[in-house]
């Protein structure tokens, strides 16, 4: 069926309620409701191809981009109306970061390209045999070509009562969430007299060895040793811990042994208890109970200890691999699909046979965005589609200030000239300029001042409640 047929049969079938492209689709009540005939960009043939992207993070926008200005319509669809830059994301949980500052409109990136356009709103499957993208308010979109982005998700390893017992990091609501949380604790245990009550609410733990679990341990004990030791004199700054618990005997489990014992070194300087070898098997009030049976009173206990494909790989249908991602074959399509293409942290593909899949990492993402907007052209060209192959351009973590691992090209830093790499990376893979000049200030505040300027309470939900609960957001 050709995107004209379908566009017919769409506006046959389909009477949408909601606004206009332009705009989210409001929610209204049944006594709200009114119904608006809507010109959306599935009711516009053009007669050439179309292209719709679900997720608009470092893959599909890549790939947006990459087919940018081309002979193709393209249509991206996120839930939000923003670019998030995800590895500094924690930045904004420990109070260093605005949260506009790392995050950037859509729009703004796609109106530099004619033939892009945006669809705010949340993906509730694929009919692949009728080529339709299904979102939840009813809404279908027509596709020749897909390419599924839609990122990843906090991985629970089948304990899903932890998603409603711990704090996440996988979006902006959830790093001010955290933020919120944090600094109401702190704010209570100004004003509890008990010992062992205050103690809780001064205990973070962090579940997860990684690259986000290390940058946060690093982060939470610097706020609490440069910063919030001044804004509460009346605490004493000792009940205040920062534990990180891993599972493994080693942090960052992808680095170089002699970069993970400097990691390690690094952050027990900083006054981080660093529990190895260690799994979490509950968190049930204030009380977190590792696998061996002890426990850790803890008020917050933040979750960074894994990640799986968005859930919207559960709901296509289709064979999935290691953390529910999708496998896809070399050409990163659907081997039954050709025409779709899945890339990004929802894509399973291996290295080489029998290897493991590639990392779950923004150049990966970035990287299969390219070949996928690539082989998309060919495609339509009549041309054979080329094979993923990825360029490995190191990986590297930051510890706190002046303090960073880097591995790139065989080269292995820490220290100064590490974090200084690290610093510049982040900086130059931002988007937009206004988004760099203001992280670089920040950046070059907190250096200079040893302050967080971004030390707000700005919730939507109380954050304590009268028995010194912390009420956390649904997971999504």
């Amino acid at each position: 069926m050709t995107i004209q047929q379908h566009a017919q049969q769409h506006v046959q079938q389909h009477a949408f309620r909601g606004e206009t492209a332009e705009a989210p689709v409001l929610a209204l009540s049944p006594a709200e409701e009114v119904k608006y005939t809507v010109v959306e960009p599935a009711d516009q043939p053009s007669g050439r191809p179309r292209v719709v992207i679900v997720g608009a993070g470092f893959g599909g926008l890549t790939t947006a981009q990459r087919l940018g200005n081309r002979d193709v319509d393209v249509i991206v669809i996120d839930r939000n109306n923003y670019h998030g830059f995800w590895p500094l994301l924690y930045q904004v949980a420990t109070s260093s970061l605005e949260a506009e500052s790392i995050a950037y409109p859509v729009r703004g990136v796609l109106r530099n390209y004619r033939n892009l356009q945006f669809v705010m709103g949340e993906v509730a499957g694929v009919d692949f045999a009728g080529r339709q993208v299904r979102l939840a308010d009813g809404r279908e979109l027509p596709y020749d070509y897909l390419v599924l982005a839609a990122g990843s998700a906090n991985n629970y390893f089948g304990n899903q009562a932890l998603a409603q017992t711990t704090f996440g990091l996988k979006d902006l609501d959830d790093a001010l969430e955290l933020r919120n949380a944090m600094l109401a604790s702190v704010e209570r245990a100004a004003n509890v007299a008990d010992a062992a009550t205050r103690q809780k609410l001064l205990t973070f733990v962090i579940v997860g060895g990684g690259p986000t679990g290390v940058e946060l341990a690093g982060a939470f004990s610097e706020l609490v040793t440069n910063v919030l030791r001044k804004d509460y004199p009346m605490l004493d700054v000792a009940e205040m811990r920062v534990v990180l618990v891993e599972a493994n005997q080693r942090l960052l489990g992808t680095f170089p042994e002699c970069l993970q014992r400097n990691a390690l070194r690094q952050l027990e300087r900083r006054g981080v208890h660093v529990r190895l070898g260690q799994n979490v098997a509950s968190v049930e009030g204030d009380l977190v109970t590792l696998g061996n049976g002890a426990t850790i009173p803890a008020h917050t206990v933040i979750w960074a200890a894994g990640v799986r494909a968005a859930a919207l790989a559960d709901r296509l249908g289709v064979e999935q691999g290691r953390g529910a991602r999708v496998k896809v074959t070399e050409t990163l399509n659907l081997a039954a699909r050709p025409e779709v293409f899945v890339i990004g942290d929802m894509a399973y593909l291996e290295r080489y046979q029998g290897d493991k899949p590639y990392p779950m990492v923004a150049p990966v993402a970035m990287q299969m965005g390219k070949t996928a907007a690539r082989n998309i052209l060919a495609q339509i060209a009549g041309e054979p589609p080329r094979p993923f192959s990825y360029f490995d351009k190191g990986q590297m973590a930051t510890i706190g200030r002046r303090a960073a691992v880097f591995d790139s090209f065989g080269i292995r830093m820490t220290g100064w000239f590490a974090w200084l790499g690290w610093l510049l990376v982040h900086l130059v893979m931002l988007i937009g300029f206004r988004n760099r000049l203001i992280v670089l200030f920040n950046w070059a505040y907190n250096y200079v001042t040893y302050d967080r300027a971004v030390r707000l309470i700005i919730d939507r939900k109380p954050a304590i409640g009268r028995d010194c609960t912390i009420q956390k957001r649904a997971p999504s």
